[in-house]
């Protein structure tokens, strides 16, 4: 049980950091309320819980591959992706809510969608289970992404 102390305490400071700074990122004011949403937009009281789960397993993910292929350069490989996927996360958020620019933002969730596709490939090899784990996420962001394209769509243009 101690090789997983580590990456559980890695991965934990991790997805909390990226949590808390995300939750300070999302602010839902007056300009987002005043959003026209699609029709089938779940509750805002829903993503909540559906991050807390994308990061759990995520998260779960992360130590999982971390053990499976403990090779100091696939461990720095596979920190450097989670690095740039939750700096992707915070940005979609930031430029979304804070500078009030879904367009732009529609074009940085690819970066997004990207970097959660590049952590599910490298695993599947030494860790199918991980890369199972990472699946909700790329399907959550893939849903958010034709979301914000419908934002978009409905409030365009922007600034």
């Amino acid at each position: 049980m101690s090789m997983f102390r580590k990456p559980i305490v890695v991965a934990l400071v991790w997805g909390l950091s990226i949590a808390i700074l995300g939750g300070w990122a999302t602010n839902l004011d007056a300009w987002y309320h005043a959003l026209k949403e699609p029709f089938w937009k779940p509750p805002d009281w829903l993503f909540g819980p559906i991050w807390s789960a994308i990061f759990i397993s995520s998260g779960t993910a992360w130590v999982i591959a971390w053990d499976r292929n403990p090779a100091p350069e696939a461990v720095r490989h596979l920190t450097i992706l989670y690095v740039l996927n939750g700096i992707f996360n915070l940005l979609w958020s930031f430029i979304y809510f804070r500078l009030e620019r879904p367009d732009w933002a529609l074009y940085e969730a690819s970066f997004l969608w990207l970097s959660v596709f590049a952590i599910t490939y490298t695993t599947r090899h030494y860790s199918p289970k991980s890369s199972l784990l990472m699946l909700p996420y790329l399907i959550w962001v893939s849903i958010a992404i034709v979301l914000n394209w419908d934002t978009v769509r409905l409030n365009g243009p922007f600034g």
